[in-house]
Parts: structure tokens; sequence; C-alpha cells
């Protein structure tokens, strides 16, 4: 990575796609600006929008339409597919990575695809696309833009089928917390995991209504292949959107599991507290009387506390024999 490059700025990594060749060509990051437009083949050009310089390159290198530069330069964290003069652009969702683990923080990538260059931006460290450089890497099946697109969408959606998997086991470990002894006193991790399936919900189907979309166009209007990409991808992310929709409504059942016992467990500790009012009634009215400052209480003159002692006693136990004839216990 060079960053700090003063012919290609921002420049995280390069390649160039030639037809035929059974492996791609990386391009240094000391490279001049003329190899990433000329040359044979195809490039596929891959940038950090935390270089300001960012923007000038992408206007210099490309023909790309404004917006879709404009798109390849935002910090939008809204998913989009737009097709706009032979040029597909728009945000996918991803997963934030760090230098030693992955994370479930969500990321943004945004992208261009022509039919000669392939420009994808980010802000942050993504893990589905560094899993596509390596792929690329060790042997490429790419002949065109469209179909590394392509790819990128079905890590993505891999990565997506492994987080299911994870917040499933999650969300098992919760349930039997739930259900078990401890009842509903914690929720350990169920609503940051509502969260993050929620949101992945709503991004999927942001996405799969797009890619819909973007297919319907006419295909003097796209890229070449994209509108078979687009078939292909939407029943992909259709299966996985399911499983992130069932994972989504297990976390809500299960959340209104636990409010359903909320009542129940406020009913029985306000059970037990009548309880305890119950048998310290009796104590507290002959502690109130022996405790009044009048003249001629019984056992004044000698030492009544056996005597108080005792009638507490006889008091705690004749109010539970009286619950216990009524049927409160």
């Amino acid at each position: 990575m060079n960053l700090i490059s003063p012919e290609i700025p921002g420049l995280v990594w390069a390649y160039r796609f030639i037809p035929g060749e059974s492996r791609c060509q990386r391009i240094a990051a000391d490279s001049s600006i003329d190899n990433l437009s000329g040359g044979d083949g195809w490039v596929w050009l891959h940038l950090a929008l935390s270089d300001a310089r960012t923007p000038g390159l992408i206007e210099r290198i490309s023909n790309l339409p404004q917006a879709a530069i404009a798109t390849l330069t935002s910090h939008d964290t809204q998913a989009a597919i737009t097709v706009s003069e032979d040029v597909v652009h728009g945000t996918l969702v991803d997963f934030e990575r760090t230098f030693d683990e992955v994370t479930k923080t969500i990321g943004w990538l945004h992208f261009a695809v022509s039919d000669k260059i392939i420009i994808t931006t980010r802000l942050h460290p993504l893990r589905s696309i560094d899993r596509v450089k390596a792929a690329v890497e060790k042997s490429t099946k790419c002949n065109r833009p469209i179909d590394l697109f392509e790819m990128l969408v079905v890590e993505f959606q891999r990565t997506l089928i492994t987080l299911v998997l994870e917040l499933t086991e999650e969300l098992n470990v919760i349930e039997d917390h739930v259900y078990g002894e401890a009842g509903h006193r914690q929720q350990p991790g169920l609503a940051p995991l509502r969260r993050t399936v929620v949101r992945l919900h709503r991004h999927l189907r942001t996405i799969l209504a797009l890619l819909r979309r973007a297919g319907a166009s006419e295909e003097d209007e796209v890229p070449p292949g994209f509108i078979d990409a687009a078939e292909r991808l939407s029943d992909r992310l259709e299966a996985v959107d399911r499983d992130v929709f069932a994972l989504q409504e297990r976390a809500r059942l299960l959340h209104e599991e636990i409010d359903s016992k909320i009542p129940s467990e406020t009913n029985r500790h306000l059970y037990i507290l009548s309880l305890m009012t119950a048998f310290l009634l009796p104590p507290t009215l002959v502690t109130g009387f022996f405790g009044m400052n009048t003249g001629a209480l019984p056992f004044a003159d000698g030492s009544g506390t056996l005597y108080a002692a005792l009638i507490i006693a006889f008091s705690m136990g004749l109010a539970w024999l009286i619950l216990r004839r009524i049927g409160i216990l």
C-alpha cells in the first residue's frame, strides 16, 4: 500500500487484466498515471478516500461521468446502484476489518464499472474486497470488469453467510440463557445482535431492489454482461436475505418472550413484598404498642422484652396461618 505516492495518490492497489492470461499483472505503486489509462486489457484500481488527493486522481485517469465520480468520492452510508452513460456505479455494504481481526462494523464500498476499468474506493479497510484481491492474485477468471464486480458481490454474500452463522450461535446462547433458570434478568448481546440484523436486512433489501431495477435496463445502456450478472447476484442475495430475515424474526420473538416475562417477574416481586408486609404488620403493631409514651402499660414495671418477643412470634405465626387458610401461601 502506498498512500503517499506522488504519481498515484491514495492508491491501495491496482491490477491489469489481459484476456487470455491466467494471472493478472499488479501495477506498482510508483508507476505513472499513464500505466493506468494505457495498455492492453482493463484495470482494477482500488483507492483510499482517506487521501484528499483521490478525487483529483479519479478525474484525471478516467472518462467516467460526473455522477460516477461523485459516487466514488462520496462518503455516503446508503446502498445505491445506478446506471448512467454505459457505467454502473454505486455503493455496496461490506464489513470493516482491522490489522489483526475482522469486525461486525458495517463499512461502505464505492464502485464504478465500465467496459475498460473498474474503480473501487473505501474509507476503511473492508473484509470482502481483501478476499477478492487474494483470489485474483492466485488465479483470475475475470475477462471483463463486470466479472470482477460480480466477484465482489459474491464474496460479500459469502461473508454474510459466515456472519449469519456467527449470529445464530450467539442467538442460541441468548435463548438458552433466557429460557434457563436465570430468566430475563440479563440480556447479553441481544440488543446489539438485533441492531446488526435489522441493518443487514434493510441494506440487503435495498441492494436487491436496486439490482433488479438496474438489471431491467437496456443492454446498450450497461456494460456487457451486467444484466446476466445482476440476475445471478439477485438470486444469491435473495437466498441469504431469507436467512437474515429468519434470524431477525427469531431475535424479535426472543425479545417479545423477554418482554412477556417482565410482568410475571414484577408480579412475583409484588407478591413477595405483599407477604413480607403481611408478616411484618403484626410485629409492627406490637412494637408500636409497647413504644407508646403513655402510663400503665403492661410489663412496664418489670422486664417485658421476653413477653414482647413472644407476642411478636405469636402474631407472625397467626398471620402465617391466616394466609395459609385463605390460600395465599
